[in-house]
C-alpha cells in the first residue's frame, strides 16, 4: 500500500518487466531476471493482472483464457497447420483448463459471452482468470477491486485466500481499498516515494505512525 505516486506499480512495472530499474537488480525464485523479457518472466512463473483492463475485448471470455494456453503450449506452427494429434491433445487440454478456471471463479456461464459486453466486475474475474491460467508461482494484482462495488469487493476479498491456496501460488497485491487489504494479506509493506517506510501484519502497520504521517501528512499521528 502507499499512497498515490509512491511507486507501487512501479515496482510491479520492474518484477513484470514492463520497465527496467534504475537502480538494483530484480531477483525471482534465486534467479537474477534483470534481463529478461515479459513473456519469459511469465514462462518461469510470474504473472499479473493491470489497473486499466487489458482484455481482448471482441473475444470471447473462453478465447480470453485460452490465449495464454495457446502461447505457452509445447506444439509448433507444423503441427498446429497439419492438425497433428499431438497440436489436437493440446488444444483439447488448454480447453478444459480454462473452463475449470472459469468454473473456479464461478464466471462459466459467461463463456461464449464477448469480453467488452461484461460488466466491470465479470471483467475484473476475467482478466484474473487470464492471468491464472498461466499457472503463475507469482501473481501480481494491481488494483484489481478498480471499479469495482462493495459487494463485488467483499467476493473478491473471500475469493483471494482460496486462489492462493487452490493454485498453490504467492500474491502481491496493491490496492487502495483498505478493507481488502487488511481481510486478504497476511503481510503488508507500506511504500512512500518509492522507500519501505513500514512493515508487519496488517493492524501493527495500520497504526504505524509513519504510515499515518504517509497518508495524512505531518502532524497526524
Amino acid at each position: 500500500i502507499g499512497p498515490n505516486g509512491a511507486g507501487k506499480t512501479t515496482m510491479f512495472n520492474c518484477i513484470s518487466g514492463v520497465r527496467r530499474p534504475d537502480r538494483g537488480h530484480v531477483r525471482f525464485d534465486d534467479r537474477l531476471i534483470d534481463h529478461l523479457r515479459p513473456d519469459q518472466r511469465a514462462r518461469l512463473g510470474i504473472a499479473r493482472t493491470f489497473q486499466n483492463l487489458l482484455l481482448f475485448q471482441d473475444m470471447t471470455v473462453l478465447e480470453n483464457l485460452m490465449v495464454p494456453l495457446d502461447a505457452f503450449a509445447p506444439r509448433g506452427l507444423v503441427s498446429d497447420a497439419l492438425r497433428l494429434p499431438r497440436a489436437r491433445y493440446e488444444e483439447r487440454r488448454a480447453n478444459e483448463m480454462a473452463r475449470a478456471v472459469l468454473h473456479f471463479l464461478g464466471i462459466s456461464a459467461h463463456a461464449g459471452t464477448r469480453a467488452g459486453d461484461l460488466p466491470v466486475g465479470l471483467q475484473r474475474r476475467v482478466e484474473l482468470g487470464r492471468a491464472l491460467c498461466l499457472r503463475p508461482t507469482l501473481l501480481l494484482l494491481d488494483e484489481p477491486a478498480a471499479g469495482l462495488d462493495a459487494r463485488e469487493t467483499a467476493e473478491l476479498a473471500a475469493l483471494l485466500p482460496r486462489i492462493r491456496q487452490r493454485f498453490s501460488l504467492s500474491m502481491l497485491l496493491v490496492d487502495h481499498d483498505m478493507a481488502l487489504v487488511m481481510r486478504a494479506c497476511d503481510h503488508i509493506y507500506v511504500l512512500d516515494f518509492g522507500i519501505v517506510i513500514s512493515q508487519g501484519q496488517p493492524q501493527a502497520v495500520r497504526n504505524d505512525p509513519a504510515v499515518i504521517r504517509a497518508y495524512l501528512g505531518e502532524g497526524a499521528a
